[in-house]
């Protein structure tokens, strides 16, 4: 079977509201055509990699590949844990959890985005806390980390809400204009636990490094 080859596949993470796993091939489509539609309002720039600014069949295009690349690329030096979320079996957006040479550092990064008619009802924090108590109470984690852009408001508001700390900042280039990315850090003391369920991390704890 599949999963006896790549247990990845088995990994759940369930809160309240949502469930986070691996998408079947029929819901990548899913979630390709979700991003399609649209994940941000017209005008706004979340992501340094401006794949948001693509056509809608470029946009469900690069889904999918960032899906498979990361999927072939994976090392437990090296991996980008990229899951979708769920409301009542619906997909509705993806979320990665990615760390390099996990083993040493101890570090974490989160990514997110969600269908466009899915903002604003709490998800994206509850998917995050998820993500969290993965990388901190099952991973051994000390700290995550995340940028963000200086007006990305949506994405300040929930670091702040799950106790992100300034961190500094980055500068970068995007359209050939310097933007400005507050570094946030969350660490171990500051994390707050949550109620989270996760199954199927043992079969598959290896994948990560470190433990």
């Amino acid at each position: 079977m599949l999963t006896d080859r790549w247990p990845l596949r088995n990994l759940r993470l369930t809160t309240e509201r949502l469930v986070l796993r691996q998408p079947a091939e029929d819901e990548l489509a899913e979630l390709a055509d979700l991003a399609a539609a649209g994940v941000h309002k017209p005008g706004e720039r979340p992501f340094l990699t401006p794949w948001t600014d693509l056509e809608p069949a470029e946009r469900a295009q690069y889904v999918l590949q960032q899906h498979w690349n990361r999927l072939g690329a994976w090392s437990p030096d090296n991996w980008a844990l990229e899951l979708a979320v769920f409301r009542d079996d619906l997909p509705i957006g993806l979320v990665t959890l990615k760390a390099r040479e996990f083993a040493v550092l101890r570090e974490v990064r989160t990514e997110s985005w969600l269908g466009l008619a899915h903002h604003g009802k709490g998800y994206g924090t509850e998917a995050r806390t998820a993500l969290l108590h993965l990388a901190f109470a099952q991973l051994g984690a000390e700290a995550a980390l995340s940028e963000v852009f200086q007006d990305n408001h949506g994405s300040q508001a929930v670091s702040r809400k799950l106790g992100y700390q300034p961190d500094g900042i980055s500068r970068d280039v995007l359209h050939g204009e310097v933007v400005i990315s507050d570094r946030l850090r969350l660490t171990l003391a500051d994390w707050r636990p949550r109620a989270v369920r996760v199954e199927g991390l043992e079969q598959c704890r290896e994948s990560f490094g470190g433990q």
